[in-house]
């Protein structure tokens, strides 16, 4: 129960923000168009840096064998998606911004400030430190950033054929090389890089909710509330999708097949079923 308060309050908070960047659109400070500029250094500067901060962790044994399991889960969560998706393409007729929507998700903005609020709270009251689990959490997110800039870019420009040049320059890509090059070679960044690289993954979850709520402003609210299919997609993306998930995860008890399970099992599974885990009281 305690966890599900703490996603809670969080969740609330990250909303918070949300409505901040909608009324500064509002309010006539911004205009929508200018959260471009702001998408701009989310791409190319938070999002690297904070999957380079991440991998800046000690190489054991144990954190290997949990990242690895922790990759193969999000995998393994992405194929699900990917499956559910193109099982109700047809009946439901969704088109291919449903299904990239309901595939995709904001997890980059949600699920590193959530983990780091968990991770206040147990070493709160454990004493001991849990650093190393948001390194489990960016298995979801670096997995998914793959599918994006391949998969996914592929769907909204209509054709399946992609350079694999412009996918080994991508920034987020190289970061994710990079990431796991110093981890790899226990290579740790400077103190004072290493700070810096800190503070700017940190504002992942500030960012992307201003971003969210910039974008929201964009269009009318009654618009946004009374179409129909949106529903559709959120239905499908934080009921549907996450329900098989968790049952899929439950028969096969993902949990049991590493040391410390559990715990690297509730980090990755933040990103697809973050709704039930906070209605389920885990």
């Amino acid at each position: 129960m305690q966890v599900s308060l703490l996603l809670a309050r969080q969740i609330i908070q990250l909303f918070l923000i949300l409505l901040m960047g909608y009324a500064t659109v509002k309010a006539g400070l911004l205009k929508a168009s200018d959260s471009k500029v702001i998408s701009v250094l989310m791409v190319y500067l938070v999002c690297p840096c904070m999957i380079l901060n991440a991998f800046q962790i000690e190489d054991t044994p144990e954190i290997r064998k949990g990242l690895v399991y922790a990759m193969i889960l999000a995998a393994a969560m992405h194929v699900v998606l990917l499956a559910v998706t193109a099982l109700l393409r047809r009946p439901l007729k969704l088109d291919m911004v449903e299904q990239v929507n309901t595939i995709y998700s904001n997890a980059g903005a949600l699920v590193i400030p959530l983990v780091q609020a968990l991770l206040r709270c147990y070493e709160e009251y454990t004493g001991e430190k849990g650093s190393e689990y948001v390194i489990y959490s960016c298995a979801f997110i670096i997995v998914q950033t793959v599918l994006i800039w391949t998969h996914g870019n592929a769907c909204l420009q209509g054709s399946f054929s992609f350079e694999w040049k412009k996918l080994l320059e991508n920034v987020n890509i190289l970061a994710i090389l990079a990431g796991m090059l110093l981890y790899f070679l226990h290579l740790t960044l400077p103190e004072m890089l290493q700070n810096t690289v800190n503070s700017m993954g940190s504002m992942i979850g500030p960012i992307g909710m201003l971003l969210a709520g910039m974008a929201i402003a964009e269009s009318p609210l009654r618009k946004v509330f009374c179409t129909k299919r949106n529903y559709l997609v959120v239905v499908l993306r934080l009921l549907v999708c996450p329900l098989v998930i968790l049952l899929l995860l439950w028969v096969f008890r993902a949990q049991t097949y590493v040391a410390d399970g559990k715990n690297i099992l509730m980090t990755v599974s933040l990103s697809p079923t973050m709704i039930f885990l906070v209605m389920s009281g885990v």
